[in-house]
Formats: C-alpha cells, sequence, structure tokens
C-alpha cells in the first residue's frame, strides 16, 4: 500500500527541499518506487533534481491541478519527470501560484491535489510532496492528499510559535478534512553539534513537544556539501556518499520506512480476527 507524506513547515530555508531529495532517492536505494512532487511555486525541489529552468516546461503540477479543477482526465504519468537516480518528479513551477489564487473560487477546493494524486497513487510506493513555506491553500491540499507529516525544523533557533501555529492547522485539517491525517514527527536539520546553542535548542525542542509528537532520532548536521547539492542535480548519496549528511539522511530514510512498515504490520493486526 504506498503512502503519501507531505513535508512541511511555514518557515522556509529549514531543509524541506533537501529532505525531500535525499529521503525520496534514499528509499529509492531501498528498492521503492518513488514519486516527488513540488508543491511550491518557486520550484525548488524541480530545480534541485536538475530541471533548471522550472518555468519553461510544457507541463507541471499546475497544469495537472487545472485539470483537476476543470474535471478534465489527466493521462498517467503525463509531465511526470524521471531522474538519474530512480525517482520521479512531479515539477513545480510559478504557474502555482495562479493555480493557489484559482482555488478559492473552486469547488472542493482543499481536495484538488488529492484528486490529482489519487489517479497516481497506485504506481508508487511513496509520494512525497515538498510543501511551499506558507500555511496557504496549496499547503491544506498537501495536508488533505497526505497519509502524514514530517515537519524539517532548522536547529538554529526555536520556532515555538511557527511549530504550534503549523500543529494546528494540521490538527484543523485532521478534523475538517483528512480524519487519516497523521503527524509522523519532527526532523532536526542543520545541526551544529560544535555549538551549545544547537544541543540546546534539540533539548528544548524534545522537552517541550517530545511528549506530543516524535522527535527523529535522527539529526541532519549542518553541511555545505549538503548545500551544495542543490545546484548540482544530485542527491548528497551522489555529490559525498561518505560525508556526515549522507549517512545522516541514510539514518534518517530507514527511520521512515520502518515507520511505514509498523503501520503496515498494525493495520493487518486490527484486521486479523483471530489476533
Amino acid at each position: 500500500m504506498s503512502k503519501i507524506i507531505a513535508l512541511a513547515n511555514q518557515k522556509g530555508g529549514v531543509g524541506k527541499t533537501t529532505t525531500a531529495v535525499n529521503l525520496g532517492i534514499g528509499l529509492a536505494a531501498k528498492g521503492k518506487k518513488v514519486l516527488l512532487v513540488d508543491a511550491d511555486a518557486q520550484g525548488n525541489l524541480t530545480d534541485a533534481l536538475g530541471f533548471n529552468e522550472p518555468d519553461s516546461l510544457p507541463v507541471s503540477l499546475a497544469t495537472l491541478l487545472s485539470k483537476t479543477m476543470m474535471e478534465e482526465p489527466c493521462e498517467s504519468f503525463e509531465g511526470i519527470l524521471h531522474h538519474h537516480e530512480g525517482v520521479d518528479l512531479m515539477p513545480g513551477n510559478i504557474e502555482l501560484s495562479a493555480v493557489e489564487v484559482s482555488l478559492v473560487n473552486t469547488m472542493s477546493r482543499e481536495t484538488i491535489m488529492r484528486s490529482y494524486l489519487e489517479t497516481a497513487r497506485a504506481d508508487y510506493d511513496y509520494i512525497l510532496i515538498d510543501c511551499m513555506p506558507s500555511l496557504g491553500m496549496m499547503t491544506i491540499n498537501a495536508l488533505a492528499a497526505a497519509d502524514s507529516v514530517i515537519i524539517p525544523v532548522q536547529a538554529h533557533y526555536l520556532p515555538a510559535k511557527g511549530m504550534t501555529q503549523l500543529l494546528q492547522t494540521i490538527a484543523r485539517v485532521r478534523r475538517q478534512i483528512n480524519p487519516k491525517l497523521v503527524l509522523d514527527g519532527v526532523l532536526l536539520t542543520m545541526v551544529d553539534n560544535r555549538t551549545n546553542f544547537a544541543k540546546d535548542i534539540a533539548f528544548v525542542l524534545r522537552r517541550d513537544y517530545g511528549d506530543k509528537l516524535r522527535v527523529f532520532q535522527t539529526e541532519i548536521p549542518l553541511s555545505i556539501r549538503a548545500a551544495e547539492t542543490s545546484s548540482k542535480g544530485m542527491s548528497i548519496y551522489s555529490y559525498d556518499p561518505n560525508g556526515r549528511a549522507a549517512k545522516a539522511y541514510s539514518s534518517f530514510t530507514k527511520e521512515v520506512n520502518a515507520l511505514g512498515s509498523e503501520r503496515r504490520q498494525a493495520r493487518q493486526h486490527q484486521a486479523d480476527p483471530s489476533r
């Protein structure tokens, strides 16, 4: 059974795109079929995978969402690009800004992305949605389409207010639109373990939120090499395979993959009346 994961945080620059790339390619390396969805009008995920002019692409996520709004059929694999490290990509570009405005006056506006992704879901084990840094209609659509959410949080500061807003939005989506939505956890990114400040932030985050939600054991270290991958069109596994960031993302991928296995086993256990 496939799983749709939204990577969300309304704060920009926290490592959502880098995490989407390396989690997706890490899962593909484990034999999973993975689709990455660029749901950000800036097209950073598309650019990070080497498609350097996302605004020039003839078909993008905006195209498919517009078709879905107009109730026009979408062809299988329409607009999907293939990356040499084994993942597929539904690209995003500036046209998503216009689509987001159009969604305001659309019937069932919160579930347009869900309707589109349901047509692609059967072909993949994982679909990862890289959300834009906002809590606008496009992010609401991603949360409505997702089975779960991962929140990357930069460890340079304590974003308590932003975390509260995002958690409230996730809870609201769960109550009103998508009751099956679960929070996989918080991923600490850009952690500089040379400083007490970063260690203090990690401690306070686990203290304040650890009893309410999972804080992943893996912490992604601050790494210039990881930042450089965005301009190289490749994952950290190809660019710096022996570096700390590659090892961290590999460990994080194992955590996420294990979560999927745990939930599948739990569902099977509930469905088996003989247990």
